[in-house]
């Protein structure tokens, strides 16, 4: 598909630089056949029906933004999946400057550079015990390029970029659909008869990623490690059995509920990478509602939503959004998007 379908204009003043509170945020809710009411999150149990499973990512978010030297060259390196126990592969900047062989300095941690493709780099590090420890030491919260640019992280972020269940460390992304959800909330979904379970997919900085082609169809995702235990998988099951909906509180967890799923919509334990890609002639098996932030233009998690709950239904949706002056991207305000 043409990637300017996907195409919309957004003002600079739109983007959210800090959120507007756990729970406090608004929530544009996209019904089926175009029509759109404007809520709070606070009104998501409204929403909810008894029987359904409400299913969120608990990945924890890594201070994956590095700065180091290559000789006198300083470098910056965003750390986007773990490889093994001491390598991972990264995003560098400036990625010309860096050659296989090379060291990286970060202080109490160094890394060998293994190899080089474009942007990415394949990084060694000196450390095998203990180096999310030393990453943690060095590194910083890695704000989406949409914010860093606008401002510098500081200690705010170390809480408001991570979920209150964040879990198993190992993204370097959040999971920003989460970041709405305090313990009340959390609560008046369980009053409301809804049950919760919680999946894994370590977000990467690839999701950040520009689409660089004309065609969607040549857009190469990047893969991300995800886990649907069995235990996980059979409650999920049974929640489809007995007609509740699976409700995905983000795409990661989509993503990960899709990537699981088979033709006939039983989702099967997972654990490894996933690299599926959702755009408009998708199929969805498993998911039926999905709550999200608003996204980029002509971005892979725009295209998602637009497979999802209709392309022209979703431009007409994020127009009303800017003209009521939603707030978008990771510290934004969210939507509610019923399944076309």
């Amino acid at each position: 598909m043409d990637i300017e379908l996907f195409n919309f204009e957004l003002p600079d003043d739109r983007i959210a630089l800090r959120p507007a509170g756990r729970g406090k945020s608004r929530m544009l809710v996209v019904a089926p056949f175009g029509v759109t009411e404007d809520r709070m999150v606070s009104d998501l149990p409204k929403y909810i029906e008894p029987g359904d499973m409400v299913v969120f990512n608990d990945t924890r978010v890594i201070p994956a933004r590095l700065f180091g030297k290559r000789g006198e060259v300083n470098v910056e390196i965003t750390l986007h999946k773990q490889i093994n126990q001491f390598a991972w592969a990264a995003f560098a900047r400036p990625a010309k400057r860096l050659k296989v062989d090379d060291q990286i300095d970060f202080g109490m941690l160094k890394a060998l550079v293994l190899g080089r493709e474009g942007g990415e780099v394949m990084l060694k590090f000196n450390i095998e015990h203990g180096l999310m420890d030393a990453i943690k030491a060095v590194g910083e919260m890695p704000l989406p390029p949409y914010i860093a640019k606008l401002r510098a992280p500081d200690e705010q972020d170390l809480e408001d970029y991570q979920t209150t269940y964040a879990d198993r460390e190992g993204a370097v992304a959040a999971p920003t659909a989460g970041l709405h959800f305090d313990d009340i909330l959390l609560q008046r979904l369980n009053d409301a008869g809804a049950e919760m379970e919680f999946v894994t997919l370590h977000v990467g900085a690839g999701t950040f990623l520009p689409v660089k082609v004309e065609d969607t169809g040549d857009h190469k995702m990047h893969a991300e490690w995800g886990e649907i235990t069995p235990a996980v998988a059979d409650k999920l099951n049974a929640c489809k059995k007995n007609g509740g909906r699976l409700i995905a509180v983000g795409t990661t967890s989509l993503r990960l509920l899709e990537s699981a799923a088979d033709d006939n919509g039983i989702i099967h334990p997972f654990k490894g990478d996933t690299d599926i890609f959702i755009q408009p002639g998708y199929k969805f098996r498993a998911v039926d509602a999905l709550f999200t932030n608003f996204h980029l233009p002509k971005s892979t998690l725009f295209m998602l939503v637009s497979a999802f709950a209709g392309r022209e239904r979703m431009l007409e949706a994020y127009q009303h959004a800017i003209e009521s002056r939603y707030h978008f991207y990771s510290y934004g305000d969210s939507c509610l998007l019923f399944r076309t």
